[in-house]
Formats: C-alpha cells, structure tokens, sequence
C-alpha cells in the first residue's frame, strides 16, 4: 500500500464521500438500507469494523463490515479506480478480518452479484468461498 495512503475506521462524516465512491463502482449496488441514517445506526451497533482508505483529504477505498453476535458480514468494498492493484482492497479486507476476530467472530460472509466475475476472483484470492448450494433471500419488511 502507497505510503501516502492511511486507513481508518468510517465513521458518519464519511457518508457522501463514500457513497459517491460506491456510486462510481461496478458491482456495488446501493440499497435500501444504505441511507445516512441507517448507515449511522450501522456505524454505532459495529464500532471501528467498517474501515475508510484516505490519500489527503479524500477517501480513496471503503467497505462495511459488521457482526450479529455469530457471524461477521462485509459490504460494499470499493477502490477507486486509479488506486487500484496496490493491495488497498486487501488491506481493508484484512482489517476487517482482524476486527471480528477480535470480537470473537469465527466465521464472516460477503455477498457478492453473480455477474461480478473480477469480484468472485478478488474475495476467492482472499480465501472467501463460494457456498454451493446458499442462495439468499430477502424481503423489504418496512
């Protein structure tokens, strides 16, 4: 990683920057969920998980990683383009890693589209698994 590039955790007064960085990615999709304030709610319940990469002033790669108790969850992971083939992505996925085990977490999923070929490469380099025979469900209960 560049050493001009520091992480940190995300915390609510990243929210523009970070959505208009997930907005210019391929294979994040925003969601219900993903508002500001849910994003707030999200921050608290799972303190310090969710990571930011920074180069000055601007956020340059972020993701979303939180726990229920049993299992670790990551979203959202992004790098801007030009950032990209540096280990930045792997670096936050790291921390993220580290950060639930250090809560206890034995285990940590991500989804991922199924179109999103470059995405299934990344995760599986990292060790992630495809789950043969998982297929997710969902339902809006607003």
């Amino acid at each position: 990683m560049p050493d001009s590039i520091t992480t940190r955790a995300f915390c609510e007064d990243d929210y523009s920057s970070v959505v208009q960085l997930w907005q210019q990615s391929e294979g994040v999709e925003i969601a219900e969920g993903d508002d500001q304030a849910s994003m707030g709610g999200y921050l608290k319940r799972n303190p310090n998980l969710s990571r930011v990469a920074v180069r000055g002033n601007a956020i340059v790669g972020a993701v979303l990683c939180g726990h229920d108790g049993r299992r670790g969850l990551i979203y959202h992971l992004a790098v801007r383009v030009e950032e990209r083939g540096q280990g930045l992505g792997r670096m936050l996925v790291q921390e993220c890693v580290a950060g639930l085990r250090a809560c206890g977490i034995k285990r940590a999923l991500i989804l991922v589209a199924h179109g999103n070929t470059a995405g299934r490469s990344f995760w599986q380099a990292r060790g992630f698994e495809l789950i043969a025979g998982a297929v997710p469900f969902g339902i809006d209960i607003e």
